[in-house]
């Protein structure tokens, strides 16, 4: 049974292509809150990083235990991650090194790696970074519902190329403690009553939703970048599963 209490440190950790900015509006709905929330820009993501495109997965990770520790996260005053679309890979090594220090994962239109996974095996290693595609093509991959021109034109402005490294790294998990943290999906451009039909079929994407311990779905119908076109949405759903304890 989950009791409510006060909301914990927030970090937010969007996906591909994005850095802290995409959830300005997220944290702006936050903070009139009342709600202490971080938003991250992950190495590779930062458009002055002159290295960025040889930036790792690994490093991702670390920058995002690096925010947990100086949250001054502890077993008794763990944090609560957000993370978007493809920051779940980076978040799910986190989650695998530091069960302890999160009191809950809220995954927004996106969810837990399975051990070994790889975004994109058959990238060449030619491939220095992956730009933002065509929004045509983009749209026929994810959920563009939601998005004014206004925003489009935001998003392919301030859009970085995803580093290379990244993409083809596998995610390296091994402590099953991670199934057990709470867990919150928010579901947007995919339905929750699909994605557990999915999770249940053993679908690659979801397989590792069937593994959770404890899990509680909520809908939050919009196209798959939800800070954008609900933000006010999003940061309530985000406050309440983060005040949430269990």
């Amino acid at each position: 049974m989950t009791t409510a209490s006060s909301t914990p440190t927030i970090l937010l950790i969007a996906g591909h292509w994005l850095g802290a900015w995409a959830w300005d509006e997220v944290r702006a709905h936050l903070a009139a809150n009342g709600s202490d929330a971080i938003a991250l820009t992950l190495p590779g993501l930062d458009p002055d990083d002159p290295d960025r495109s040889s930036r790792t997965l690994d490093e991702q990770a670390a920058a995002i235990e690096a925010a947990v520790l100086r949250s001054g996260a502890t077993a008794e005053q763990p944090v609560a991650l957000v993370g978007h679309s493809g920051a779940n890979a980076p978040v799910s090594i986190v989650l695998d090194r530091h069960p302890a220090l999160v009191r809950r994962v809220v995954w927004v239109d996106s969810g837990p790696v399975a051990p070994g996974s790889v975004f994109a095996p058959d990238l060449p290693e030619t491939v220095e970074a992956l730009p933002l595609p065509p929004f045509d093509v983009l749209g026929q991959q994810a959920s563009l519902e939601g998005l004014s021109t206004a925003m489009l034109d935001r998003f392919r402005e301030r859009a970085v190329p995803e580093p290379g490294p990244v993409l083809r790294a596998p995610v390296p998990l091994s402590d099953d403690a991670r199934r057990g943290i709470p867990t919150t999906i928010v579901c947007c451009s995919i339905p929750s009553a699909q994605l557990q039909e999915l999770a249940r079929a053993g679908h690659p994407m979801f397989a590792e939703v069937d593994a959770l311990e404890n899990l509680e779905l909520v809908d939050l119908p919009t196209g798959h970048w939800p800070m954008w076109s609900r933000p006010a949405d999003l940061a309530m759903a985000i406050r309440d599963a983060a005040s949430r304890v269990g």
